[in-house]
């Protein structure tokens, strides 16, 4: 065996990386909803991140996910959603 062949755990873990990155990028380009929008509504956020309003509720309330109240609708940045993404 050539010592150049030898994969490392930064190697391995390069590569996890790599394929999250590359699973979440078609993940949202599958999605039916424009990920060119700044702001979205509780029910796109449940589409984009396949959770239901009950999971949408705890990210609220525990602060895992920001949002905006706008009379009585909830708004959430579409920056925040792709970093909890990143993080998951």
């Amino acid at each position: 065996m050539d010592i150049s062949q030898i994969v490392t755990k930064a190697d391995i873990e390069k590569l996890k990386e790599e394929i999250f990155a590359e699973l979440n990028r078609i993940r949202f380009h599958g999605q039916k909803i424009s990920v060119n929008k700044q702001w979205l509504k509780s029910y796109e956020v449940c589409q984009l991140l396949s959770i239901s309003k009950g999971t949408l509720s705890t990210y609220r309330q525990n602060g895992t996910l920001r949002y905006t109240r706008i009379g009585g609708l909830m708004y959430y940045k579409y920056e925040d959603i792709a970093i909890l993404m990143d993080n998951r």
